[in-house]
């Protein structure tokens, strides 16, 4: 039987979710907690990877038993898991429901905070020297939506197949001193995101001018993008499925 487990994480001592050699990972703690209470080799398939140092509040993973799991298991593994991991719920899927390919959207948040806090120092980029055209940001996201080889956003040397994603949002809030730029799409490169950000930020500083965006997702090539943004300020918050 297939299940699906909705969890969260704090990636800050994490080298992302998926294991890697000689490495602490979301998915090697996940793992040895479900092996540890269901007596036998348990393996998961996540939503997606993320970046050393980036969070998730809300992300599935899918993995396989022929135990029938009762409803105590999602309390159960909380007690073996680290505190910087929490699971939400355990469900049953069909057999070839995948965590993975089965995703019809991904939405990450990105915040960054317009005044030194020593409370979110960990939780958000620290952009407190410089001010940003809120307004810009928002007018070069309205330029993602013209394009979906996102080439220029993507980490170099990578094995993915195809560069095309289709966004669905992209914006810009300002609440008080802290910015969080929301965007969703049905699938993200790696360093996507944290590239789309460095880009806007240097929109926002007037590094740039947002008709600039044309040509450096033209330009199909990492090195016209911006540098970028630190992980620990980038959220998974929504993993979006046609449950039946």
């Amino acid at each position: 039987m297939r299940y699906f487990i909705e969890f969260s994480y704090n990636g800050k001592n994490y080298f992302g979710y998926q294991i890697q050699p000689d490495a602490i990972s979301v998915q090697e703690e996940l793992e040895k907690a479900l092996s540890t209470i269901l007596r036998e080799d348990i393996k998961t398939t996540g939503a997606g990877r993320t970046d050393t140092g980036v969070h998730a509040k809300k992300i599935y993973a899918h993995f396989d038993t022929e135990k029938v799991l009762d409803k105590e298991l999602p309390r159960r593994l909380n007690s073996f898991l680290p505190p910087d991991i929490s699971v939400k719920q355990i469900f049953q899927v069909k057999d070839d429901f995948h965590a993975r390919f089965d995703a019809t959207f991904r939405t990450y948040e990105y915040y960054i905070s317009l005044e030194k806090n020593p409370f979110t120092q960990e939780s958000s980029w620290q952009h407190w020297r410089k001010s940003l055209e809120i307004d810009k940001m928002n007018e070069a996201c309205k330029i993602l939506f013209e394009y979906e080889d996102f080439t220029s956003f993507a980490k170099l040397h990578t094995d993915n197949k195809t560069n095309l994603c289709k966004i669905y949002k992209a914006y810009w809030e300002q609440d008080g001193s802290e910015l969080k730029f929301t965007v969703s799409a049905n699938r993200f490169l790696r360093n996507m995101v944290r590239a789309i950000v460095g880009t806007m930020v240097e929109v926002g500083s007037g590094k740039i001018q947002p008709e600039d965006v044309r040509k450096i997702i033209e330009d199909k090539h990492r090195n016209s993008a911006g540098t970028s943004a630190p992980a620990h300020g980038l959220y998974l918050v929504d993993v979006g499925y046609e449950f039946e």
